[in-house]
């Protein structure tokens, strides 16, 4: 396992502008997630990071859709914090199907058509750095996607981008709540 990178903050030991956000996530999750603890370190990324998430939940997707966004991105880009952290919330809170965030998580089709085409096109998105053909953005559209949700995809792509370079860079360590759904280490070789 790798040495975290950066201080996993508390409200006592963050930086006096990161205090009152780490107060407020304690409140609402219970808990400091490692994630914010290590963002706590930069008031402007923890606040950015923040308001990025609350703007993609305020979005017009549903739960189910939010998720396959984020955890398409997650997978996307190799985040074992974040897939692990969003399979525990989607499966415990939010009752989203376990084959659903399998598939998400193993970059597998989705059997719903209109939840495959966002699925296709967030992963279109994150592989092909934004530059996505015009035939693949017009079949999420044709799922019935409008031009403005195809905006809060990039919010939600966004989002999730941030926090997972932020783990890798830092190499956040799972919380031990998410620890269920952490992928296997890989066997080492002898």
């Amino acid at each position: 396992m790798t040495t975290p990178l950066l201080t996993l903050h508390t409200t006592e030991s963050a930086p006096d502008a990161s205090r009152p956000l780490l107060a407020h996530a304690r409140q609402r999750f219970g808990r400091v997630p490692n994630l914010l603890a290590s963002m706590a370190e930069s008031p402007a990324l923890l606040s950015g990071y923040l308001a990025l998430a609350g703007a993609f939940e305020g979005s017009s997707f549903s739960a189910v859709e939010q998720h396959v966004v984020l955890q398409t991105t997650n997978a996307a880009n190799r985040c074992h914090y974040c897939t692990a952290a969003h399979s525990a919330v989607a499966l415990q809170v939010t009752r989203i199907d376990p084959a659903v965030d399998a598939a998400l998580r193993e970059l597998r089709p989705l059997a719903d058509p209109r939840l495959e085409a966002l699925r296709r096109f967030t992963l279109d998105l994150v592989q092909q750095r934004g530059w996505v053909e015009s035939a693949k953005t017009d079949a999420f559209l044709a799922a019935g996607y409008t031009r403005a949700q195809l905006l809060e995809v990039l919010l939600g792509v966004g989002m999730k981008t941030l926090s997972n370079y932020l783990n890798h860079v830092a190499a956040t360590p799972l919380d031990a709540a998410f620890a269920a759904h952490a992928e296997p280490e890989p066997a080492q070789a002898s």
